[in-house]
């Protein structure tokens, strides 16, 4: 069985920070844009997180408190500038689930109109194009894909990680599945 692979010239990779465990507690966010397999844009900010409190876990993660993001523009603020930017683009996550998540509670949350957005996983992809490396976290898979990611955790970092994924493993093509055991039973 074989599985097209997409070819995405251009996308947006996302990534959140989360003050805690609600969906809508984003703390910070990075976007960076790719066109013709190039980054092309970049844009960081903090965030003031609903409900605007710290988990201790949370900000062991990434550095981040309360202090940091109390002048901090709230969500919809930064949407002003992210929603154009990636308007109409397929959008790229390691982990496409919190991303994917966040993202819409925090547009619905704020009442902001949008189209649905198509997401792509790259931890998903990473497992299915580079069987071999020894994990698919993150910082691995950026590695294997010629990206030194230093500041992981930070928003930005992250996600432009997910963009050398992307230049990397999405430019089309298939791949096999791999035979299993029960694929062989009659």
């Amino acid at each position: 069985m074989r599985e097209r692979i997409p070819d995405l010239p251009d996308f947006a990779a996302i990534d959140f920070e989360a003050a805690n465990e609600h969906l809508t507690s984003a703390c910070s966010i990075g976007v960076v844009i790719v066109r013709n397999r190039e980054i092309s844009d970049s844009f960081y900010t903090l965030l003031k997180p609903i409900p605007n409190f710290y988990r201790f876990w949370n900000t062991k993660i990434h550095g981040l408190t309360e202090k940091d993001t109390h002048d901090a523009p709230l969500f919809s603020e930064a949407w002003k500038t992210i929603g154009p930017m990636i308007d109409g683009m397929p959008i790229l996550a390691h982990g496409k689930s919190f991303e994917e998540r966040t993202l819409k509670r925090l547009l619905n949350f704020f009442h902001i109109p949008h189209d649905e957005f198509v997401f792509h996983c790259t931890h998903l992809w990473s497992e299915k194009l580079l069987p071999d490396i020894s994990d698919h976290k993150l910082q691995t898979v950026a590695a294997s894909c010629g990206y030194d990611l230093t500041k992981h955790h930070n928003a930005l970092a992250d996600a432009e990680a997910c963009a050398y994924i992307g230049m990397s493993l999405f430019r089309g093509g298939f791949v096999s599945q791999k035979k299993t055991n029960s694929d062989s039973r009659q």
